[in-house]
């Protein structure tokens, strides 16, 4: 898809004030998601459905998660000899920053929505996420 039309629906969705929207072709698609404290990011999807190891989401874990908001890939630091940002039993504040997904090719810095301690770290660094897959537990 053309990063120009990309662009043009990124504004569309911030014009209509909608928080999400999907548009698929035969051979390509976006979804282009609006959180409401994070700018709009659109994240590609595949017209046949990847084989993308999916750890369990967020309400089948006890204790507060922190999701993907977008397919990618997981990173838990900024480069890779880096000190993580947030392994496990760091302290977390809302906002922190807590790892980063690439997606088409933008590295999108992904942030706690509240205080807690990271129990456990569900994703392995380097590895494809989906939309919605639980990525930390925090107690």
């Amino acid at each position: 898809m053309d990063l120009r039309k990309i662009k043009k629906l990124i504004e569309l969705v911030e014009e209509s004030g909608i928080s999400e929207l999907e548009v698929k072709t035969a051979d390509e698609g976006v979804r282009i998601v609006r959180p409401t404290s994070r700018p709009v990011v659109a994240a590609p999807i595949a017209a046949d459905p990847l084989s993308v190891p999916v750890t369990p989401m967020a309400e089948e874990r006890a204790g507060a998660m922190i999701t993907a908001p977008m397919a990618g890939t997981f990173y838990v630091a900024p480069e890779p000899d880096a000190t993580p940002f947030a392994p496990v039993g760091a302290r977390v504040e809302a906002g922190s920053i807590v790892c980063i997904i690439e997606s088409m090719k933008m590295m999108n810095e992904i942030t706690a929505e509240g205080d807690g301690t990271i129990a456990e770290v569900l994703v392995e660094n380097g590895q494809p996420i989906a939309t919605g897959q639980a990525l930390f537990r925090i107690s």
